[in-house]
């Protein structure tokens, strides 16, 4: 996952985890905790997630992982995951990839090698392209919070409608039968991950209306964002979110009480 996305990485796709396991999966589970692993000793790093559940196969740990660029590494990485899951909860393992890069995935998944009977490996996991799924596929379905991930989604019709595909995106999200603040979640995903294939001023034009209809700005997931931000942040990070919110049409008081900036230095930013 490109460093770009990682602070908001668990925040948008831990609400998709279900839909993901269903519709991408197949699944028959009943999900019963989240297993928060700490790879320590592998990479220093958290996995996306994983999550304990029951299946017609028993037990497992679905372990997922999002992945924004093509990393030639990654059967490693997902071998020592797999590993650890095992190690730390004696539970198997069952891995996907979810690519959301702008091109295709060319990373390998599986690692293998036979030296006879007595030293063999064959392992594998499961890679998924969002580019490889039809729009049309999801939006005849409930899965709303795969929504999401539409401005991804139909690489070849992505291409050949260009900025009219991410106005489909946008209206598809409008028309999802749920509660403004559902939707108000699911659009600001979405937003921040076109991003991956779309330029800002493209973006900012298609979005700009459905800003205005949801007021963004309110969803729990821009907070937890935008907060995350904050901790993790210096001032420059906090001017950064400050001119995101002006041009969002936020309040200067608001913005102060969120980015712990004087009103002073927030109308300074105006100019």
């Amino acid at each position: 996952m490109s460093q770009k996305y990682d602070i908001t990485m668990k925040n948008i796709f831990l609400d998709m985890a279900d839909d993901i396991m269903s519709y991408f999966l197949g699944l028959q589970y009943t999900k019963i905790d989240e297993l928060n692993i700490e790879f320590a000793r592998v990479e220093r790093r958290d996995s996306d997630m994983i999550f304990k559940c029951t299946t017609d196969k028993g037990n497992v740990a679905v372990h997922i992982e999002f992945q924004s660029e093509n990393d030639g590494k990654m059967p490693y990485r997902m071998l020592r995951y797999s590993l650890e899951i095992m190690e730390k909860h004696n539970l198997m393992p069952y891995q996907i990839v979810v690519y959301i890069g702008k091109g295709n995935p060319k990373m390998a998944n599986s690692l293998s090698y036979d030296f006879g009977e007595q030293n063999t490996l064959d392992y594998r996991y499961k890679i998924i392209n969002v580019g490889d799924i039809k729009f049309t596929d999801v939006v005849e379905t409930d899965y709303y919070d795969l929504y999401s991930l539409l401005p991804l989604m139909d690489k070849n019709r992505r291409k050949e409608e260009g900025e009219k595909y991410l106005e489909r995106c946008v209206e598809a999200i409008k028309d999802i039968p749920l509660d403004i603040n559902k939707k108000k979640d699911i659009a600001f995903k979405a937003e921040i991950l076109s991003g991956i294939i779309y330029k800002r001023e493209v973006i900012e034009k298609i979005f700009s209306e459905v800003v205005r209809m949801f007021r963004i700005e309110e969803s729990e997931t821009y907070k937890m964002i935008i907060e995350k931000g904050i901790e993790k942040g210096a001032k420059e990070e906090k001017i950064a979110i400050a001119k995101k919110l002006l041009k969002k049409g936020m309040d200067i008081d608001k913005i102060a009480e969120i980015t712990e900036l004087s009103e002073e230095e927030i109308k300074k930013l105006m100019n």
